[in-house]
């Protein structure tokens, strides 16, 4: 029987592998194309990654689909897809800057955010710490147990957050930011989604939210973050998804997402 812990043993050992791998060829990190727009950069070390994963899984798990950044989609037959993020933050990755990560989760259901699952999660960060959940089991960081318990007002909330790529987005998202930023403590931009959730399970920032994510950014970060006791949703309260993700604590996420709407955080 495939149940969440059994997925986070496999999550856990892919991430744990290709993290090392990209950790390790950090220094030979080079553009090889780019996507969305010139400054939407792939690594030869995300292929490299990437290839690691889908290998591994192939292996592992050959019968479950896999949903990731850099290759094409597999359709599998067993009900479970995994979602991979070969380096999350590669503008980070090829900067030296340590806010980046692998993330690998297992979702059932289809692969959609706003439908499916997430049963178990892995993300290794570049400093090389191991954050993990499995569905209804809990978080961890590195084997530690991973809980949250309180809020600040939000005049006292540091937000994570983060921009995309394209110029006419990022010019709206600015404004938003603009609006929200006399009403926090302050804004934090590191560039990664998996690790601004991780950091908010571990209250290392108070929340996050974020427009235009791809659901390899989060998939594996919302269910630790949420099994820390973190209430991760979209706009209108239901499942995150490409148009918002929001992620605090319970008592706090409604004002933070007032907030957004009012400062003018619709879908792109």
């Amino acid at each position: 029987m495939t149940t969440p812990t059994v997925l986070l043993d496999v999550a856990s050992a892919l991430a744990t592998e290709a993290g090392r791998l990209i950790i390790e060829g950090r220094a030979q990190a080079r553009v090889a194309l780019t996507k969305s727009s010139d400054v939407d950069v792939v690594t030869q070390m995300d292929i490299a990654a990437e290839r690691l994963l889908r290998e591994r899984l192939a292996e592992l798990r050959p019968d479950d689909g896999v949903l990731g950044e850099e290759g094409d989609d597999v359709v599998g037959t067993s009900g479970i897809t995994w979602v991979v993020d070969p380096i999350d933050g590669t503008v980070n990755y090829l900067y030296g800057i340590p806010h980046f990560s692998v993330s690998v989760a297992a979702v059932s259901g289809p692969p959609d955010p706003r439908r499916w699952t997430v049963e178990a999660g892995a993300v290794m960060d570049g400093s090389g710490v191991l954050w993990t959940a499995a569905r209804g089991e809990g978080a961890w960081r590195d084997g530690e147990p991973l809980r949250r318990d309180d809020a600040p007002d939000l005049d006292r909330t540091l937000v994570a957050t983060g921009f995309q790529y394209v110029a006419e987005r990022r010019a709206l998202q600015g404004q938003v930011v603009a609006a929200l930023l006399p009403q926090v403590r302050d804004i934090r931009r590191l560039g990664s989604a998996s690790v601004d959730l991780v950091h908010v399970a571990a209250g290392l920032v108070d929340a996050y939210y974020e427009q235009g994510l791809h659901p390899w950014d989060f998939a594996a970060g919302a269910l630790i973050a949420s099994e820390a006791g973190v209430r991760v949703a979209g706009m209108d309260g239901g499942p995150a998804d490409g148009d918002m993700l929001i992620a605090a604590m319970p008592e706090a996420w409604e004002r933070l997402r007032d907030v957004l709407a009012e400062a003018g955080a619709r879908p792109f």
